[in-house]
């Protein structure tokens, strides 16, 4: 085939149509309901969370550094698609340009998997911090905690490069629908008139490897922090418990979505939307409200700031 050709191929999808996760209005108009409420409590639960970490000098710890990190990588998972999701639930056709596809692919790769990164490093935050607690300030030092953090987002622009960068280079001659409210890789590629059975190994080689180290290398983390904490007294015990069952909670519920997407072939199931909903809105709602309901330090400093409005509110 000439270099035109393929290039021609490529081409011929301009739009492509996402089926959405319902074709009944009256379940499309729950749906945006519920959609919006969970969007609006993401982004106000953690820009909240960022503002009292910023706010709150007790606070300007490295365990709340990654965790200020993490509120603001879920706002901007959750903006790349729910937003365009709520649009849809009002549209006849569900249209996305095949560039916006790829960008919106591109983004969400980025962070999630910026986020999975993230989730590991704060493990080993957690790690240092009770296994080691005599070496933790030299161990997790501001230079060290920086250069993690760029670490993190430049592993993740790397992915999201490489695996956008293998879905663009297929060509796409029809059909142009997807089984979903977002593009993502494994639906994608299944529009391409081309063998893509290399691609999906990649893909489960690099999203699925990345998605089951991680995750392999938090438990046993975790498993050692428990060991570990079975020497504390028990009010240490009691927090540190307290934190690590918030992170485990969030990892869990983010690496088992990925895990369960990216670590086999592209075929769809019907649990990929609900998997999928829980991915794009739900974890990022449930993130704030697991991290500030189960940390006393949190809470204390979100009752300072809400206080310290007040009383500015009534002058």
């Amino acid at each position: 085939m000439e270099a035109g050709d393929l290039l021609n191929q490529t081409t011929l999808v301009t739009h492509i149509r996402l089926r959405g996760l319902s074709v009944d209005q009256r379940v499309q108009m729950t749906v945006f309901a519920m959609f919006l409420t969970f969007y609006v409590l993401t982004l106000a639960g953690n820009v909240l969370i960022v503002i009292t970490i910023i706010y709150d000098r007790r606070l300007h710890t490295p365990m709340y550094f990654f965790l200020s990190n993490l509120s603001f990588i879920d706002v901007c998972h959750s903006t790349v698609t729910v937003p365009k999701m709520l649009v849809d639930t009002w549209a006849e056709e569900k249209l996305i340009s095949f560039d916006g596809c790829v960008t919106q692919m591109f983004f969400l790769h980025l962070f999630a998997c910026t986020e999975i990164f993230l989730l590991t490093v704060m493990a080993y935050d957690r790690y240092v911090a009770i296994c080691k607690p005599l070496q933790y300030l030299t161990v997790m030092s501001w230079r060290v905690c920086v250069l993690l953090a760029v670490a993190l987002w430049v592993g993740g622009t790397i992915h999201s490069i490489s695996l956008t960068s293998l879905t663009i280079t297929l060509p796409y001659c029809g059909p142009d629908e997807i089984d979903s409210f977002f593009c993502d890789v494994p639906q994608v590629i299944k529009l391409a008139c081309t063998d893509t059975h290399i691609i999906e190994i990649l893909i489960v080689s690099n999203s699925g490897l990345i998605s089951v180290v991680c995750f392999v290398v938090l438990v046993v983390s975790y498993a050692v922090i428990l060991v570990s904490l079975r020497q504390q007294i028990s009010e240490g015990r009691r927090k540190a418990l307290s934190t690590c069952a918030a992170h485990l909670t969030v990892v869990t519920l983010f690496l088992g979505h990925c895990i369960f997407i990216y670590s086999r072939p592209s075929t769809s199931l019907p649990e990929d939307k609900v998997v999928s909903v829980f991915f794009t809105a739900v974890t990022p709602l449930l993130n704030p409200i697991i991290y500030t309901l189960r940390n006393e330090d949190m809470k204390n400093a979100l009752n300072k700031l809400m206080g310290r409005l007040e009383g500015k509110g009534k002058k």
